[in-house]
C-alpha cells in the first residue's frame, strides 16, 4: 500500500507539464489498475488505439483475486476486446481530460462475459495520468500515453 501511495505521489508531483487526454486517430494509451467491482476484486490493464475523432478500440486483460463465483480457479481471468466513444471534443473538455463511455466483450473463464462502462482519464504529464472506469464492470489506476 506505501508503494501505491508514494507511486500516486510522483503522479501528482509532475503536475506541471502540457499533456492531452485524447488526440483521435492514432492515440494510444494503456491503462493498468485494480479492478474494483463487477466480476471480482483483482487487476486490470487495458489498452486503446484510436481509429477517429470519436472512436477506439482495444484490448483489456481482468485477473480477480476473490469474490467471481465463489473463488472458482476457472473463471479469474476476463479477456476481452473494448470499443470506446470519447467525448473530449463533443463536450468541450479541457485537453487534460476525457470522458468515454464504452463496452466491453469477451471470456471470463468459460462463461460469456459483457460489460459496459463509462470512463474518465485525467493526465498530469504528457504521458501519465489517471483513469476511472464504472459500469458493471469497473477500475481505477494509471493511465499511460504512448
Amino acid at each position: 500500500m506505501k508503494k501505491l501511495i508514494f507511486m500516486l505521489m510522483l503522479i501528482f508531483a509532475g503536475a506541471t507539464a502540457s499533456a492531452q487526454a485524447w488526440t483521435g486517430k492514432g492515440d494510444q494509451k494503456i491503462n493498468a489498475g485494480l479492478s474494483a467491482w463487477g466480476y471480482g476484486t483483482g487487476i486490470t490493464g487495458t489498452y486503446d488505439y484510436g481509429l477517429n475523432g470519436l472512436i477506439s478500440v482495444g484490448a483489456g486483460l481482468n485477473v480477480y483475486f476473490s469474490n467471481y463465483k465463489d473463488n472458482d480457479n476457472d473463471n479469474r481471468v476476463f479477456v476481452f476486446g473494448r470499443l470506446n466513444f470519447h467525448l473530449k471534443d463533443v463536450l468541450q473538455l479541457p485537453e487534460k481530460l476525457d470522458i468515454y463511455p464504452g463496452m466491453d466483450v469477451g471470456v471470463v473463464g468459460k462463461d460469456f462475459g459483457l460489460g459496459a462502462h463509462i470512463g474518465a482519464r485525467y493526465f498530469f504529464t504528457e504521458r501519465i495520468g489517471v483513469f476511472a472506469e464504472v459500469g458493471n464492470n469497473g477500475s481505477l489506476g494509471v493511465s499511460i500515453n504512448l
